[in-house]
């Protein structure tokens, strides 16, 4: 396959107009690759994060794909499709969706601590007095500091 890609927005504006001649769906290990033919090129289609060529890991996904975006013809190659190829481990994802996890976890705390201090009957502190309670901590701190 060559090197050189398209993308979905690209792809699509030729489809639009009509400038697309054809597609071949290459199988691969792994999933499925599209090579889309418009003009006198052939390139891959792109994924839309790594620019690298796509691959659909489940051929109905492709098909939708393709229906979806206006290519209902298609030639397909599956010589070098392998079935009982998984993808490689994507340890990054595991630790990014934790990380997801913990910010929803944390994100419902928060709200939740929020909506209890607003729903506290007790009457609130204005501000300066907080202020000068706080004023006269430090500055309590400050003269012992200096005694030492």
């Amino acid at each position: 396959m060559t090197a050189e890609t398209i993308d979905h927005g690209t792809l699509s504006r030729l489809v639009e107009a009509g400038a697309v001649k054809g597609a071949h769906i290459v199988g691969q290990s792994g999933g499925w690759a599209v090579m889309v033919k418009y003009g006198m090129t052939e390139r891959a289609l792109a994924a839309q994060r790594t620019r690298q060529v796509r691959l659909f890991r489940r051929f109905e996904t492709l098909v939708s794909y393709l229906k979806d975006i206006g290519i209902a013809r298609y030639d397909v190659d599956a010589a070098d499709f392998d079935p009982q190829t998984t993808r490689p481990a994507r340890p990054d994802r595991s630790e990014a969706l934790k990380r997801a996890h913990e910010a929803v976890a944390h994100d419902t705390w928060f709200r939740e601590q929020v909506q209890a201090s607003l729903d506290d009957p007790r009457p609130s502190v204005p501000h300066e007095v907080v202020e000068a309670k706080f004023a006269a901590k430090r500055e309590a701190l400050r003269k012992r500091m200096s005694a030492a």
